[in-house]
C-alpha cells in the first residue's frame, strides 16, 4: 500500500528538516516554511492526511492557518506550540481547528503517536464518509423502498420511496414506526414480520399484497437484522421491490402457455369428434334410405342428424378457438349471425339468466370475419352472465350508427352490435384496464383475462371501435362498431350443395385408422357405385397397391406411423397417375401441401361424391 501523505508548516528549515526526518519512514512528507504556500499545497494534495504547524509564524499564526484549511480540507491538524502560546492552542481546541498538540521541543514518541492516531482518524473518517456517500446514494436513487429500523421499530433512516409509500415526508418519518404512521392491517402485518426478523436475528424474504382486487400490486420484502458490538440486533434494514411488472409478466406466460395447451387440446378434441360425428352422420345417412316406409323411426334418425349437425358446428367453432391465423373478413349479416348462435349462448350461459335479442331489421351487412365475430360475442355474453351471479338480463342488440368528427374513424354510418347487461358494473379504475391482455378480475382458474383484449383487437384489425360503458350496480354495455357492407361480395355466399356425382367405373382405397370412419366412407363409395377397399393404415395401404391397381386413394390425414400426407408422397412418386383424396377432422394438425385435395370431416355423402368424380376425371 502507498504511505500516507503529512503536511510539516514551520519557519524554521531546520525544524522541517527534523519534521521530515521523524515521519519519513512512515509517510511520504510535504514541508514548507510558508503558510500561504501551505493552503496551496493542500488545495492542490487532497490526500494530505495530517497537518503538523508551528503556532508562531510570519504574516499567519498556526491555529489562523489551520482554521482556513479546516474550511477547504478534511486532514487532520497538530499544532506545535510553545508554554507561552497555550492561549492559541486551546482556543483552536475549542473551535475544533485542531485535534491534537505538541509542545516544543518534543517527544519525538508522543509526536509520532499523536500523527499516528491523526492519520487513524482520517483513515476512518474517510472510509465512513465513503460509506455514507454510498448508503445515500443508495437510498436517494435505488427504485426499492429502503428504511432503517431501531430495534424498536422505529426509523432512523429511510428513503423518499418508503416514504412516498407511508404518504408522509422523510422527516415526519423519523423516529416513528410504521404502524403509528399507518394504523392499518398491512402495517401491523409488517410490524409483526419485523419483530420476527428482529427475535430470530436471520434475514427473511417474504412476499406481499397490497391494493385492490384487479389492481393489486406484489412486493418482494427483505429484512436484514443488523448486529452492534456486542452481536444483539440494533437495527433492521428493509428493502421492498415492486415486483408487479414482474408478476404480471409470469402470468402472462403462464397464460400463454395455457391458452397454447388448451389450443392443442381443443385441435385434439375436434378431430376426435370430428371422426365420432363422421361416423355417425354417415351411418344415419346410409341407415336413412332403409326406412323411408317407418315414419316414427325416421323421425328419431332426423332428431339424431340435426343434433350431429349442431355438434358439428360446435366443434368447427372448437376448432376456430384453436387455431391461429390471420382475420378473414367478409360481408355478414349481423341480424342472421345472431339468430344462428341462439342455441349455442342459450347451451353456455345458464338457466339463471335471460337472453333476448332487440335486432334492427335495418342494420346492414358487417365487413367482419364471422368466426372470430361468434367467439367475440360469446365472450361478451359469457363476462355478462359472470357479472351476474344472481341472475339478470343480456340484451344482444344491432343498430346503425353514424358518425362525424371521430377522431379515430372516418365520417358515415356504421353496423353496430351490442351485449348490455343487468350485472354488478364495473368500478371505473378497472375499466380502464379491462381491454389490456391477460388483466382479469376473475378468480384464479376462472378467467384468462383474453376476453375483452380479443373482441377489441377484432374491431381495431376491422377498421372498427369497441366502446364500453359500465356503471357499478347497474350493469355493462359494450358495443362493436364495425365497417358497414352492402351486400355480399362476390365469393362470399354460402356453396350450394353438391351435386349427385356420376358413377364411374373405378377402384379406390379407403386409408383410415378408425375402423367406423373407415367403413361409412366405403359405405357411401359402394352406394355411389364405385368398388372400395379398405385399409387401416399407410403401410397397409402401400402393401395393397403394389398388389393391385386403384384409381383414387381417400386416405386419412392423421394416422400413426404413417400421415396421410407421408402416404400420398409415396402414391406419387410410385403411382403418379393416382389422385390422392386426404379427408381430415383437424386440417391445422400436420402441414398439407397446397396441390393436395382435401375434405374436411364431418362431410355429407354429396360433397364426397362430388369430390371424387372430379378427381377421377381429371385423372
Amino acid at each position: 500500500m502507498s504511505k500516507g501523505t503529512i503536511l510539516a508548516v514551520d519557519d524554521e528549515p531546520d525544524i522541517l528538516i527534523a519534521l521530515e526526518d521523524l515521519f519519513e519512514d512512515e509517510y511520504r512528507v510535504l514541508t514548507t516554511s510558508k503558510p500561504a504556500e501551505a493552503l496551496e499545497i493542500l488545495a492542490a494534495e487532497p490526500d494530505i492526511a495530517v497537518i503538523v504547524s508551528d503556532q508562531r509564524m510570519p504574516g499567519m499564526t498556526g491555529d489562523a492557518m489551520l482554521a482556513q484549511a479546516r474550511g477547504m480540507h478534511d486532514a487532520q491538524a497538530i499544532l506545535l506550540t510553545g508554554y507561552a502560546d497555550m492561549s492559541a492552542v486551546i482556543s483552536a481546541l475549542n473551535q475544533g481547528g485542531i485535534t491534537g498538540y505538541a509542545t516544543k521541543p518534543w517527544d519525538a514518541s508522543l509526536l509520532r503517536g499523536a500523527v499516528r492516531q491523526a492519520y487513524e482518524r482520517h483513515r476512518l473518517g474517510r472510509e465512513l464518509a465513503t460509506e455514507r456517500a454510498l448508503l445515500m446514494g443508495l437510498l436517494d436513487h435505488s427504485a426499492d423502498a429502503i428504511a432503517f429500523k431501531d430495534a424498536e421499530g422505529r426509523f432512523v433512516r429511510l428513503n423518499a420511496r418508503k416514504a412516498e409509500r407511508l404518504g408522509r415526508s422523510v422527516a415526519a418519518c423519523l423516529g416513528r414506526t410504521e404502524d403509528a404512521l399507518h394504523p392499518d392491517a398491512d402495517a401491523a402485518d409488517a410490524a409483526a414480520a419485523d419483530a420476527a426478523a428482529i427475535a430470530s436475528g436471520q434475514p427473511t424474504d417474504m412476499e406481499i399484497t397490497e391494493g385492490p382486487e384487479g389492481a393489486e400490486r406484489w412486493s418482494r420484502v427483505a429484512r436484514v437484522p443488523i448486529r452492534d458490538a456486542s452481536g444483539q440486533v440494533a437495527h433492521l434494514a428493509t428493502i421492498e421491490r415492486d415486483v408487479t411488472d414482474q408478476k404480471l409478466l409470469e402470468s402472462r406466460l403462464r397464460q400463454s402457455d395455457k391458452m397454447q395447451a388448451l389450443g392443442t387440446l381443443a385441435g385434439g378434441i375436434a378431430h376426435d369428434f370430428n371422426n365420432l360425428l363422421t361416423a355417425i352422420l354417415g351411418s344415419l345417412e346410409l341407415a336413412t334410405p332403409k326406412i323411408a316406409d317407418q315414419p316414427r323411426v325416421l323421425r328419431l334418425v332426423t332428431n339424431a342428424t340435426q343434433a350431429a349437425q349442431r355438434g358439428a358446428t360446435l366443434t368447427k367453432r372448437l376448432l376456430g378457438f384453436s387455431r391461429s391465423r390471420d382475420l378473414r373478413p367478409r360481408a355478414i349479416d349481423l341480424n342472421g349471425l345472431i339468430a344462428g348462435m341462439g342455441e349455442l349462448l342459450g347451451g353456455s350461459l345458464g338457466g339463471l339468466v335471460t337472453l333476448t335479442t332487440d335486432l334492427d331489421a335495418a342494420a346492414p351487412a358487417a365487413r367482419v370475419d364471422p368466426d372470430q365475430l361468434e367467439l367475440a360475442v360469446l365472450n361478451l355474453c359469457i363476462n355478462s352472465r359472470d357479472a351476474m351471479p344472481e341472475g339478470g338480463g343480456i340484451t344482444v342488440s344491432t343498430r346503425i350508427v353514424s358518425l362525424s368528427g371521430d377522431p379515430d374513424l372516418a365520417d358515415g354510418d356504421y353496423a353496430a352490435l351490442a351485449v348490455a347487461d343487468t350485472g354488478t358494473g364495473i368500478p371505473p379504475a378497472i375499466l380502464q384496464r379491462v381491454c389490456e391482455p391477460f388483466f382479469t378480475t376473475k378468480a384464479l382458474g376462472q378467467g384468462t383475462g383474453l376476453g375483452l383484449a380479443m373482441v377489441f383487437g377484432l374491431a381495431q384489425q376491422s377498421a372498427g371501435r369497441l366502446r364500453i360503458t359500465s356503471t357499478v350496480g347497474e350493469g355493462t354495455r359494450v358495443e362493436l362498431l364495425l365497417p358497414r357492407a352492402e351486400a355480399e361480395a362476390e365469393g362470399d355466399v354460402a356453396p350450394e350443395p353438391a351435386a349427385a356425382a356420376p358413377v364411374l367405373a373405378a377402384r379406390i382405397l379407403v386409408v383410415d385408422d378408425d375402423p367406423e370412419v373407415r367403413h361409412v366412407t366405403a359405405s357411401f363409395l359402394n352406394t355411389f357405385g364405385y368398388r372400395e377397399s379398405e385399409a387401416p393404415d399407410g403401410a397397409s395401404a402401400v402393401t395393397l397397391m403394389e398388389q393391385d391397381s386403384f384409381d383414387l386413394v381417400v386416405a386419412d390425414l392423421a394416422m400413426p406411423g404413417m400421415t396421410g400426407v407421408e402416404l400420398a408422397e409415396i402414391v406419387r412418386a410410385r403411382w403418379a397417375d393416382v389422385p390422392v383424396l386426404i379427408l381430415t377432422g383437424h386440417a391445422e394438425a400436420i402441414p398439407i401441401p397446397a396441390d393436395l385435395p382435401v375434405l374436411r370431416k364431418p362431410f355429407e355423402s354429396g360433397d364426397l361424391a362430388a369430390e371424387v368424380s372430379r378427381l377421377l376425371t381429371a385423372a
